[in-house]
């Protein structure tokens, strides 16, 4: 396994005021970006052409958090402090749906293989379903304060989410059908996860500073950073090869491949706080930076 410090330009895009919290990011189905304000309770969207348009949604104080393209075309993304599921269309039209448990704080998202939306609910131990019309399904998982964050679609069928504070991964059936898969690290504070080209689920221990992989037959190897207080939060496949990662305390993104290789790029200053992250078919990687800005590391 090599690490290397790289150099590559980078470009911002602000979008909103500083602090505004660009936390969540996806690419939308109609070639634009989509990030969440998490401190301001808006959208923002942002064009090829770098032209922003910001949603307001019904409650400035709804923290929403991770964001994801819907098979309906729309985006859809949590609102962690008022435990609702909202929606926004390319020409603004917004929807927000209540969860039936009080109090579950959503956090993760994904698309699933069923056509509905998938979700992590942080403080009811238990992963969400909610159909395009709003349907929503919950199911228990066998932790107690497990915190489940993050949650992707997996190359089986499945949905794959980790479990903060139980350090594991958990795997999810569309029927409801859950496994857990305890990580060699004890303490390792899972957090982002994302199916990788290569048939696996990558994913970050935030708390230990490395970077998993987890084969559908329940294999986990990890990978240690250089920097092991380098906070790593997101993580996203490169349709190319191996997954881009964010590292939240060192103001870095990096990219893994399936062998372990690491190469990391620093961010400019004041681009403090990179947390999600998406790449476009094209290639091109694209942080969102809790300081206000959008930016794109160059091919």
């Amino acid at each position: 396994m090599t690490h290397r410090l790289q150099q590559r330009s980078v470009r911002g895009y602000p979008v909103a005021a500083q602090g505004s919290g660009p936390y969540g990011i996806t690419a939308g189905s109609d070639g634009s970006l989509w990030t969440t304000l998490v401190h301001d309770g808006r959208i923002a969207r942002m064009t090829p052409d770098g032209s922003v348009t910001l949603y307001p949604l019904d409650s400035t104080s709804c923290a929403p958090s991770i964001i994801t393209t819907g098979p309906d075309r729309a985006v859809w993304f949590t609102r962690a402090k008022d435990g609702r599921i909202g929606r926004v269309t390319a020409d603004g039209g917004t929807d927000s749906f209540a969860l039936p448990t009080p109090d579950a704080q959503p956090f993760g998202i994904t698309s699933g293989p069923d056509g509905a939306l998938w979700f992590t609910e942080m403080n009811a131990d238990r992963v969400g379903r909610i159909t395009t019309d709003g349907e929503v399904t919950e199911f228990p998982l066998p932790t107690r304060g497990g915190f489940p964050s993050f949650i992707a679609s997996g190359p089986d069928g499945a949905l794959y989410f980790t479990l903060n504070q139980a350090d594991a991964v958990g795997r999810v059936t569309v029927g409801g059908d859950v496994t857990l898969h305890p990580l060699p690290t004890s303490q390792a504070g899972p957090v982002g996860i994302t199916a990788g080209p290569d048939g696996a689920l990558w994913f970050v221990e935030i708390a230990a500073g490395q970077i998993g992989r987890l084969t559908t037959d329940g294999r986990i190897r990890e990978f240690p950073l250089p920097r092991r207080d380098s906070r790593p939060h997101a993580i996203a496949a490169d349709p190319a090869s191996g997954c881009w990662f964010t590292e939240w305390g060192a103001n870095r993104v990096g990219h893994i491949t399936e062998e372990g290789d690491i190469d990391l790029f620093d961010l400019p200053a004041p681009s403090r706080e990179p947390h999600g992250v998406a790449v476009t078919a094209d290639g091109t990687v694209w942080v969102a930076l809790e300081t206000g800005s959008i930016a794109s590391l160059a091919l």
